[in-house]
């Protein structure tokens, strides 16, 4: 689509070029969304993919993903063999409505910056314990992402804010993970996503996502009991619970505790 009310685009290529984002103004990366509906609030957009970011790094500490890392950098990459973990990265890429071109552009900052529930590469990183790493006029900050995004749609960005990168802690990376989703129709939007990671010291951490108006983490300290797993989803804020044409709150609500029964079982070794 072309967006009428641009009247320049900056090709940012090092931090000052920065300067300036605000009101009128919006990062450009992969633009798969920017340019897909009219954007009539805008007149400049700075494309950041000019900074020359590497997609993906990773040392003793963990991984390091740049926000303009593509979709398909992120699921092809050819990680460690210690790090079962990153497999979750082609599944969260695959329960996207997304094509393999779109893949190869939409970048990862822009999926986590996009904040919506259906976001399945913000959840996979969430589940990770991913931090976002944020530039300000301020200084950096490091931001987990499970307080990253506060609402459908929004985050805790100011104005002027860039997402720089994502880090994982590599003893996340280590564990062993599952993930379900379920949508309305085979090639539909997710209604309810749920990806569990089981730590090697017993911890289980379960994130729900698409069912949620943002990423829900739930952590226990070993494998819950059907009725211990009840209970914490039962203590779910109702307003948390989305509520769009891919799905009712009720039934998103039924769905994300079926969905969190099997990836617990799973992760517990037990049959789903």
């Amino acid at each position: 689509m072309d967006l009428e009310t641009i009247r320049e685009v900056v090709t940012a290529r090092e931090r000052a070029d920065l300067t300036g984002l605000g009101t009128g103004s919006a990062v450009l990366a992969g633009g798969t969304w920017l340019y897909s509906e009219p954007q009539d609030d805008l007149e400049r957009l700075v494309d950041i993919t000019g900074l020359g970011w590497t997609p993906v790094g990773w040392n003793d500490a963990g991984l390091e993903i740049a926000a303009t890392c593509t979709l398909a950098e992120l699921a092809d990459a050819s990680y460690p063999a210690r790090w079962p973990a990153t497999r979750l990265f082609g599944q969260a890429c695959g329960a996207l409505v997304a094509s393999h071109k779109i893949r190869r552009v939409a970048t990862v900052g822009g999926n986590v910056c996009l904040a919506l529930p259906a976001g399945a590469v913000l959840a996979a990183l969430t589940a990770l314990g991913g931090s976002a790493l944020v530039w300000g006029a301020g200084g950096d900050e490091w931001i987990p992402l499970h307080r990253f995004v506060v609402g459908a749609g929004e985050t805790v960005l100011g104005a002027g804010e860039v997402l720089r990168a994502v880090r994982i802690p590599e003893p996340n990376l280590r564990s062993r993970t599952a993930l379900r989703k379920i949508a309305l129709s085979p090639t539909g939007r997710s209604g309810a996503v749920v990806m569990g990671r089981l730590d090697r010291s017993g911890l289980l951490t379960l994130t729900l996502s698409a069912a949620t108006t943002r990423p829900v983490v739930l952590e226990f300290p070993d494998v819950p009991t059907a009725g211990e797993l009840s209970a914490t989803l039962a203590e779910i804020h109702p307003g948390l619970w989305f509520d769009d044409p891919h799905g009712a709150p009720d039934w998103r609500r039924h769905v994300t505790a079926v969905l969190a029964a099997e990836v617990t079982a799973e992760l517990s070794g037990a049959r789903p």
